[in-house]
């Protein structure tokens, strides 16, 4: 194949070269913009079809989880619990109303609410919601919560599950709202009405909270943690006055479950839980972060015992938190209380 140059002999190299690749540009430049244009093109299918999938696998997971919600729980995976829990659920003819916020609490906020059926019936509840955004750990714990509840609180001086919520979020917990409700908020309440008194010694006696009244709400505490260690060996781990529930006719009921849950679900109160019980509650074992035992339960109810006669005051009131487990450990004790007569 003969190739028609131009160059001569008298031509210079450089004036050779040029002219010899003169037409190479023309071919390349176009190439490589037909390749970039490929290019281009191809990550744009693969953005689309990225884009169609994830929303696809979105809608998929919704309608999924929409299936879920009406067949079973999206939270309950095992069918053996959603067995268990099926019985506790909220009845289509109830509605909550008038939520009230109480506290905010370890799982989400807590309410206060009323329980509404069709009939026309209600009834005073507390309602615990599973906060959104929570871990899918957090998510299983709070669904081993409520069968702590189902499967546990079955005593009448230990807090009950009235009814729970699973197929449909937020998942909820629906306690009985006794009134006057908590213990020690109930004794502050009696101390601010008499505290003009001129005999305090006679303080709860003139209130209608005498030693009979003290005996009476000591003895339903000790049946429900008697309970609780003796039918499931269950620490209850923060015994005070703000956990218990005060019913009609000083009825009583033990709350505040959170580090016994813990105890069931993991073999040991977590010191995360643990480390939440004010010091001046806990015996000495506990604060030097050693292992729960009955016992300390048994430390912590004399402490009860000392804030029902004393009408909510804190313990060891002269002295700093802190200060407590080195005075302990070197045998103080507490005195008795000047609302404490001698048969009690």
């Amino acid at each position: 194949m003969d190739v028609d140059t131009k160059c001569s002999n008298t031509s210079s190299f450089s004036e050779c070269f040029e002219e010899s690749f003169a037409p190479l540009p023309v071919v390349i430049i176009p190439s490589l913009l037909a390749l970039g244009t490929a290019l281009v093109v191809v990550l744009i299918f693969v953005s689309l079809r990225r884009n169609n999938l994830r929303r696809w696998r979105t809608m998929a997971h919704f309608t999924n989880g929409q299936q879920r919600s009406s067949e079973g729980s999206p939270s309950v995976s095992s069918q053996r619990d959603q067995a268990a829990l099926s019985p506790w659920e909220i009845p289509e003819d109830c509605t909550i109303e008038g939520l009230e916020f109480l506290q905010p609490g370890h799982y989400g906020s807590i309410c206060k609410g009323v329980l509404r059926r069709r009939d026309g019936a209600s009834s005073s509840v507390v309602v615990k919601s599973f906060r959104d955004g929570a871990s899918r750990q957090e998510t299983a714990e709070f669904a081993e919560l409520l069968l702590f509840h189902a499967t546990v609180c079955k005593h009448q001086n230990v807090v009950q599950m009235l009814f729970c919520q699973t197929k449909r979020l937020p998942m909820q917990l629906l306690l009985d709202a006794c009134t006057p409700g908590n213990l020690l908020h109930h004794l502050w309440s009696l101390r601010n009405e008499g505290c003009q008194q001129s005999n305090p010694s006679a303080l709860g006696e003139q209130l209608g909270f005498s030693e009979v009244s003290v005996f009476l709400v000591a003895k339903q505490v000790a049946a429900g943690l008697d309970y609780l260690m003796s039918e499931h060996r269950l620490v209850h781990g923060d015994v005070a006055a703000r956990n218990v529930l005060i019913g009609p006719g000083l009825s009583a009921r033990v709350s505040g479950l959170g580090v016994a849950f813990e105890g069931r679900r993991t073999g040991s109160a977590v010191r995360r839980r643990a480390a939440e019980v004010p010091l001046k509650w806990q015996a000495p074992e506990r604060i030097m972060m050693r292992l729960s035992i009955d016992r300390s339960d048994v430390w912590s109810y004399g402490i009860l015992l000392y804030e029902l006669i004393t009408l909510g005051s804190p313990p060891y009131p002269e002295l700093e938190p802190l200060a407590v487990l080195p005075k302990l450990q070197a045998c103080y004790r507490m005195k008795r209380p000047k609302n404490c007569g001698a048969p009690l």
